[in-house]
């Protein structure tokens, strides 16, 4: 592909976090550099990803609007998202793949 190219997103793994106004944790499913985070909650859900077990999302991390999804450059050694709901409780899916475009 030339550069600049769009690579479309290929999914590799997905886990569901049942989500609350308490941080949850999860061990990322896959593997590649790009998340797409989808929230299926009908609150403002806030995540936060790393290499730790103990991770905390807080609602100063990153936003997801509910029914909406985001995919990021996660990086290849992210294993870990943590997440959190501004209120409520639903589910959180983060799906582990490579690409940039979804």
């Amino acid at each position: 592909m030339s550069t600049g190219a769009n690579q479309p997103f290929r999914p590799a793994g997905t886990v569901a976090a049942a989500a609350s106004t308490t941080a949850a944790n999860v061990a990322l499913a896959g593997g590649g550099g790009a998340l797409l985070v989808y929230n299926a909650s009908g609150a403002i859900a806030f995540f936060r990803l790393g290499m730790a077990a103990g991770l905390t999302a807080t609602t100063s991390d990153t936003p997801v609007p509910p029914g909406s999804r985001m995919l990021v450059d996660a990086g290849p050694f992210v294993n870990t998202a943590s997440v959190v709901l501004s209120s409520g409780t639903g589910s959180v899916y983060f799906t582990l793949g490579d690409g940039d475009t979804y």
